[in-house]
């Protein structure tokens, strides 16, 4: 009888290696898509919490955090309830995940999936958030009670979509961003940042130009928006952001300062307090994309770059509802 031959050996070594080296490549594939949907625990990431101790959260990526931001604070600076941001913000996870995406079903675009065919602007106009967020806005304003009806039905009364029942999953989620965004549930929302991201839009500029692209240009002049000591103009939305200043100076020549003026909340019996928590969140989920390195409000401050990227007490103690203001935002700059 002859001997057995090896190959079988071979054979079943070669399998084992290959079956061991996809395991190890899918493991990797799974984490950097875990890594990206989540935000990721150990880089640039953002968390929001329940303002309730119900341990409720939802992790989000930077880009994210950005669109959620400023579709918060389009709907406030019309004067939309925080209930309608919770149906926009709900939208906008379901159409897009939060992302201002070019592609669609036929010619969708954008953070809502609107379709410039159906007349909601231009494919430029819908690429723009805070023109996307406006036109939502405006539509379901003109439903009768919405704030009244289901998120869904709310929903689909401005989507039209083919799946109107989707929409409801994204709810829990999305009023926690709602809470946080429109300062209603404070020191909740929170970021890793990157305060050395290279490319970014950077300085005081970049910010005021910022605030004004998602609120409006009162956001400045109701504020009395100061930067290193010195009230500033308020810049055009179209304004460039300028870079000149050093990397180097001091807190003082990098920090934006908004003045929270008692009465400043734009949301319906929201006060200087919920105005204030909207701005500082605001400028956290922006942290990244602004190249912002510290938020500070009501006593508590926020560090980009931190393990631990906690809202932290300062010592300062707030004024109060019943001075001339109830505290200042204070955004430092990396630039």
């Amino acid at each position: 009888m002859s001997e057995p031959s090896p190959h079988p050996v071979k054979r079943r070594g070669r399998v084992f290696r290959f079956g061991a080296a996809l395991m190890t490549l899918l493991a990797v594939a799974g984490y950097l898509v875990v890594q990206y949907v989540t935000g990721g625990r150990s880089g640039p990431g953002c968390t929001v919490v329940s303002g309730e101790d119900d341990g409720a959260r939802y992790r989000f990526t930077p880009e994210q955090a950005v669109n959620a931001a400023t579709i918060a604070a389009v709907g406030t600076g019309r004067g939309m309830p925080e209930r309608a941001v919770t149906i926009a913000l709900a939208t906008a996870l379901q159409e897009s995940g939060l992302r201002n995406i070019e592609h669609g079903d036929r010619d969708s675009l954008g953070l809502f999936q609107q379709r410039p065919s159906q007349g909601w602007g231009t494919p430029r106009q819908i690429m723009e958030p805070a023109y996307a967020a406006g036109a939502f806005y405006e539509h379901l304003g003109k439903v009768p009670g919405y704030t009244r009806l289901p998120l869904t039905v709310a929903a689909q009364r401005v989507q039209r979509s083919g799946y109107p029942e989707a929409y409801a999953k994204h709810e829990p989620d999305a009023k926690l961003l709602a809470a946080a965004l429109t300062g209603h549930a404070a020191a909740t929302l929170t970021c890793r940042g990157n305060p050395d991201a290279a490319g970014v839009q950077a300085g005081p500029d970049a910010v005021r130009s910022a605030l004004v692209r998602d609120f409006g240009r009162d956001v400045l002049q109701d504020a009395g928006a100061e930067v290193g000591g010195r009230a500033t103009p308020t810049p055009s939305p179209s304004s460039s952001p300028s870079s000149s200043s050093s990397p180097s100076a001091q807190d003082g020549t990098r920090t934006v300062t908004l003045p929270v003026a008692a009465g400043a909340s734009p949301v319906k019996g929201g006060t200087a307090r919920q105005r204030g928590w909207q701005l500082a969140h605001w400028a956290v989920a922006n942290a990244s994309a602004l190249h912002i390195e510290r938020v500070s409000f009501a006593g508590r401050e926020w560090t980009a770059g931190t393990s631990d990227p906690r809202w932290r007490p300062t010592g300062a103690q707030s004024s109060g509802e019943t001075g001339r203001t109830a505290d200042a935002v204070r955004i430092v700059t990396g630039q």
